[in-house]
């Protein structure tokens, strides 16, 4: 949706390949981030084009290397995202919150986090986990809530407002309302064809969600702004690799 509104999006996943964005979309990710920073190969020979011109990078095993790089590793890698500041307006970071994968430094190194959430208990509590451990440990204060799988805004308000108001409660932190994703089989079923539902089923409950969200992002309050760009981003990432992740337990 971003990207049929103009931007030039770079979506950097850490999921596994079972469910990761690229076997979503019925595409082969041969390379990711681990054989750039192993200087297998150059990064624009790892991206991915996606539909409406997404760029895709498959980042899952690079993320867990980063704290091991050297200087003049750390110097190369910053190097070669710098080469993608002027082509990249919006980066989305799709990240992994199961088994051992690390979402942290991808989260700390972004200037906005989206929680996303469900009317569910398990849902519900793994939110609040997930922002306490954030807030309290490593000083990110303000967090989007998109709320999924609802049948309505009024559902989706109500469901937010449960996080919202346990968080105000216990925790020093900021929740805003970001918008929702009414429940719809057309994702399914546009998941199943490999395509987005915004491509496949372009007049769906589901896409017009999508779309909606697509502006909303860029009005939300955004207090971690971040001078520069994807090597900004890159260098930030790194140092937030090295942060302890031995309380980090949902």
């Amino acid at each position: 949706a971003l990207a049929k509104n103009g931007q030039r999006v770079l979506l950097i996943d850490e999921n596994p390949c079972h469910n990761s964005i690229c076997t979503n979309l019925g595409l082969q990710a041969r390379f990711d981030l681990l054989h750039v920073i192993n200087k297998d190969k150059k990064l624009n020979q790892v991206l991915l084009q996606g539909p409406e011109n997404i760029t895709i990078l498959s980042a899952m095993r690079g993320i867990h290397t980063l704290n091991k790089l050297n200087s003049h590793e750390q110097n190369w890698l910053i190097k070669s995202f710098s080469e993608l500041t002027e082509t990249v307006d919006i980066v989305l970071i799709d990240t992994a919150m199961s088994g051992a994968t690390h979402v942290l430094p991808l989260s700390l190194a972004s200037e906005q986090v989206i929680i996303v959430i469900s009317g569910s208990a398990a849902s519900l509590t793994g939110a609040y986990a997930l922002i306490k451990i954030l807030s309290q440990e490593y000083a990110k204060q303000h967090f989007l809530i998109l709320v999924n799988k609802v049948n309505s805004e009024t559902e989706s308000f109500a469901i937010y407002q449960n996080l919202y108001k346990v968080a105000r409660q216990y925790l020093s932190v900021t929740l805003e309302f970001i918008g929702y994703i009414q429940s719809d089989e057309k994702l399914r079923s546009a998941t199943q064809l490999c395509k987005s539902v915004v491509d496949a089923f372009p007049d769906s409950p589901a896409a017009m969600c999508f779309r909606q969200l697509s502006h909303d992002i860029f009005r939300s309050s955004c207090p971690d702004k971040y001078n520069g760009g994807i090597d900004n981003f890159m260098q930030r990432l790194i140092r937030t690799s090295h942060l302890s992740m031995a309380n980090f337990t949902v």
